[in-house]
């Protein structure tokens, strides 16, 4: 075997992570220019565009906020915009992130009922709408959704959330996290009925991150003026007062040049064929996991049919092995950045982001970059896994 470099390879960095994503060169080139202020006639066109188009990705035309933050910014203001101190929210265990949801909701004194389920099956439907049947009194105000779990690439199937709770013929929100979804999966706001969708920049619509957001139902508008949890800078009562409907303080300017370029790009290559893209890419993914799977190697982390993310597939490490260790070697190696585990999940499962700005030899290369570090790593593995992920591409 050759000696392995001793200096950083050289070429472009493969950037194969779930959040960030990479950032199209036409966006880096939108944002590169001079501060403007943001009250400049120049400038208001690029809001309007920039704000109509998010609601187009939503799908929706209801109301919009947005925030220079994270996504969890906006996971703060669906709360504080939307309930009171003392109410119950229904989160549905996903993950990692449902469960930063959670806790950042009992950190505002909210009282917390969990539909738990295992983190590589996802929650069961029935079990939901249980829950909320067994809620005569209506006590639970907001049910919560991870649409697309990042941690275990597990998707949940919205539409049928929102037929567990009409089946129930609960009053409750129905809000959700779109965080690695939006700009990536099948998402309809309006249609599906969801009363407040969580979203960041950093993902789908392949921004820096540091911009959030959330679409807000009529429903959830009515709910707002009643409630009582402390907020400020996340307040939509203080948005709606001003010429943008946005934005507490300095709106990012330069972000907005970035995000009228995104919405183009998206706009040119249509929302459904993003969609069939990250498909096409995500089951690419899965062909060449169930390979290396073999001779008992890794494999797909999700077990359930049907809710295997489009955006990011998690893999979970054979037993005596280390993920993180794998990933040092495909960055030390190869030049390819990779998600490592979340929380209990560390060291345990390493993630590919398959998202936003991507095409098929950009998967390729990092897949066979991961197989190359399982031969270099003596990793029990099958052989084959990115010849399945090409003749998958190929039609073959």
């Amino acid at each position: 075997m050759p000696n392995p470099p001793t200096t950083k390879p050289r070429g472009r960095h493969f950037f194969a992570n779930p959040g960030p994503t990479n950032i199209p060169d036409s966006i880096l080139r939108a944002m590169d220019r001079p501060s403007i202020d943001f009250m400049d006639p120049e400038f208001v066109p690029v809001y309007d565009a920039a704000f109509a188009g998010v609601k187009r990705v939503l799908r929706t035309e209801q109301h919009l906020f947005m925030y220079n933050a994270s996504g969890h910014g906006a996971w703060e203001a669906s709360l504080t915009n939307l309930l009171s101190p003392g109410d119950t929210i229904l989160v549905l265990e996903s993950g990692y992130f449902s469960d930063e949801w959670a806790a950042m909701a009992r950190g505002h004194g909210l009282q917390v009922q969990v539909v738990a389920a295992d983190w590589r099956r996802g929650v069961d439907i029935a079990d939901v709408g249980k829950a909320l049947a067994a809620d005569t009194g209506h006590a639970i105000k907001a049910v919560c959704v991870v649409h697309n779990e990042t941690a275990t690439g597990m998707m949940l199937p919205l539409p049928e959330i929102r037929a567990a709770i009409d089946a129930a013929a609960h009053p409750a929100l129905l809000l959700v996290d779109t965080i690695s979804s939006l700009g990536s999966l099948e998402f309809r706001m309006d249609d599906w009925k969801i009363d407040c969708v969580v979203g960041g920049s950093q993902k789908g619509l392949m921004l820096p991150t540091g911009m959030s957001f959330t679409g807000v139902s009529d429903k959830a508008m009515q709910a707002h003026e009643t409630a009582k949890l402390h907020r400020f800078y996340f307040d939509w009562t203080m948005m709606v007062k001003r010429a943008s409907k946005s934005f507490i303080g300095t709106i990012p300017v330069n972000i907005f040049y970035g995000l009228r370029e995104s919405i183009r790009l998206l706009d040119e290559e249509g929302l459904d064929a993003v969609v069939a893209r990250h498909a096409r890419l995500a089951e690419a993914t899965r062909r060449a996991v169930t390979v290396w799977a073999g001779n008992n190697g890794p494999r797909l982390f999700c077990m359930t049919p049907g809710r295997f993310s489009n955006s990011v597939t998690a893999i979970l490490m054979p037993e005596g092995t280390n993920a993180d260790a794998l990933r040092k070697t495909v960055r030390e190696r190869f030049n390819v950045s990779l998600g490592g585990g979340l929380g209990k999940l560390s060291g345990t499962v390493f993630r590919i982001g398959h998202l936003g700005d991507l095409n098929e030899p950009m998967l390729l290369g990092a897949l066979t970059a991961i197989e190359m570090a399982l031969r270099i790593d003596g990793i029990p593995h099958g052989r084959g896994g990115v010849e399945a992920a090409m003749a998958f591409l190929a039609g073959e």
